[in-house]
């Protein structure tokens, strides 16, 4: 089956960050945009808009997110990979979240036309923040 997916980039750059397990949540954490907290034992994720990010934490800056627009099954076989494989074969780094009606890609900001390319070079759609989507505008496979 082949699955083409539609992507939306998210306005904003986004940060990933590390803070010690059983810390509290910080309140600079939450605000406009995707923001993700994943409790582990050994450490406390976000990800987050960068402008948010105080000094001090563990962080990596300079992420573009693209969120995947096409709505999938929670447990449908393929779409991730769909979303990730051509960003990797690339050459091209990318972290992933998932929820429970959505994934999203984050990539370099400084390589996201070399990962737009990427997807749009095997059919997925890529809308960028204020244009319009480029690529397949239609989706193929078991979509909901």
């Amino acid at each position: 089956m082949t699955v083409l997916l539609s992507f939306e980039e998210l306005p904003g750059d986004y940060a990933i960050c590390r803070i010690p397990p059983g810390s509290p949540v910080p309140g600079w954490a939450d605000g406009e945009g995707l923001v993700n907290i994943t409790q582990a034992e050994d450490e406390i994720s976000i990800t987050c808009r960068a402008d948010r990010v105080p000094d001090g934490p563990e962080t990596e800056k300079g992420w573009a997110a693209l969120k995947v627009s096409t709505l999938a099954e929670l447990d449908e076989p393929g779409v991730v990979l769909a979303a990730v494989r051509p960003i990797s074969e690339a050459g091209l780094g990318v972290f992933v979240l998932s929820t429970f009606y959505r994934d999203y890609v984050l990539v370099r900001r400084d390589r996201f036309s070399d990962a737009q390319q990427a997807l749009e070079a095997v059919g997925h759609s890529v809308k960028t923040f204020g244009h319009e989507p480029k690529g397949n505008t239609g989706i193929q496979g078991n979509r909901t």
